[in-house]
């Protein structure tokens, strides 16, 4: 799994840098790991703008201006919470693209409604000068234990991040 987020991370910066576009990540189940794949990349400061943790829901509201009454009416795993997470990445930087990540990794922590492994996405990329004007997001569902469920949710941001930027 390592070598495959590390080949996603460098087609990412390769893609980021054709295009001249800087990347925000605003990650909470994952902890960091997809600011931590992409600045492992030598050369990566010519594409990486920002990465924000927003592990506690505070954080979500602080950090990435995700309003509380939206995460108290949809949780903070879910479509709305996710999209508003990458908005506020790219309201609070420079850059042209924002990802984000929001799950439950467990061991516990699931529910019949969101089950450990649930895991939403948010893309946005900032169009001329107008921040939101393209809005994702998904949902997946992983398996396996805590590690496996971040590495898996780490490939996917990744995977996204390399659409996005190809389709510009």
């Amino acid at each position: 799994m390592d070598e495959r987020i590390n080949g996603l991370a460098r087609a990412c910066g390769a893609a980021l840098l054709l295009r001249r576009w800087r990347l925000t990540t605003v990650e909470s189940c994952t902890g960091g790991w997809v600011a931590k794949s992409l600045t492992d990349i030598a050369g990566s400061s010519d594409w990486f703008e920002c990465g924000l943790v927003t592990y506690s829901n505070a954080a979500k509201f602080r950090l990435a201006g995700v309003p509380a009454g939206l995460i108290e009416a949809h949780g903070a795993v879910s479509a709305p919470v996710a999209a508003a997470m990458a908005e506020g990445g790219l309201e609070h930087s420079a850059a042209q693209l924002a990802v984000s990540i929001t799950g439950i990794a467990g061991p516990g922590g699931g529910s019949t409604e969101k089950p450990v492994g649930t895991v939403w996405f948010g893309v946005v990329v900032r169009t001329a000068g107008q921040a939101g004007t393209q809005v994702r997001s998904e949902q997946r569902f992983f398996s396996g234990d805590r590690r496996a469920v971040r590495a898996q949710s780490v490939c996917r941001a990744l995977e996204l991040v390399l659409e996005a930027a190809k389709a510009g």
